[in-house]
Formats: structure tokens, C-alpha cells, sequence
């Protein structure tokens, strides 16, 4: 086994146990009151920061930190995955 394949396994081992202990959820917020149309956003979302009727705020699996505001609050559903 090369050092390279090596490494490899031990960031497969290293994202497996990591996720026994981590949740992710899929986030799909529709900025009307119809889900499944033009408008409709997802997300995977690893830590929700803030709930709230017109206010979102969360970290994605990717790390990026979003923001989501609605003027007439927002249309969400949470999804453990």
C-alpha cells in the first residue's frame, strides 16, 4: 500500500466516524406557498443558527454560512437525513 492510498483510506475512515456523530438535514424553503415550482431552494444543512418566521441563518456541509430573508415569511421544510 502506498502512502498516497494510505491517506486516502484514512480520510474515508476519518468522514465515516466523523458522521456517527453529526446530523444533517435537508432544508427546502419556497419563497411562495407552493412547494415544487420555479422558486423552490435546497440545502444540506450541517448547524442551524437561527430559526425564525422571516429569518434563516445556517452553515451548509460545504461551510458556507447562509442567510435567508422573506419580506411575507418564508415557506421551509426540515428533513433529517
Amino acid at each position: 500500500m502506498s502512502k498516497q492510498e494510505f491517506l486516502e483510506k484514512l480520510n474515508d475512515w476519518w468522514f465515516w466516524f466523523k458522521n456517527l456523530f453529526l446530523s444533517y438535514y435537508e432544508l427546502t424553503v419556497s419563497y411562495n406557498s407552493v412547494y415544487g415550482d420555479a422558486d423552490d431552494e435546497t440545502f444540506i444543512v450541517a448547524k442551524f443558527y437561527k430559526k425564525q418566521d422571516k429569518y434563516l441563518q445556517f452553515k451548509t456541509e460545504d461551510g458556507d454560512i447562509v442567510e435567508i430573508r422573506g419580506a411575507e415569511g418564508l415557506n421551509y421544510k426540515i428533513k433529517e437525513i
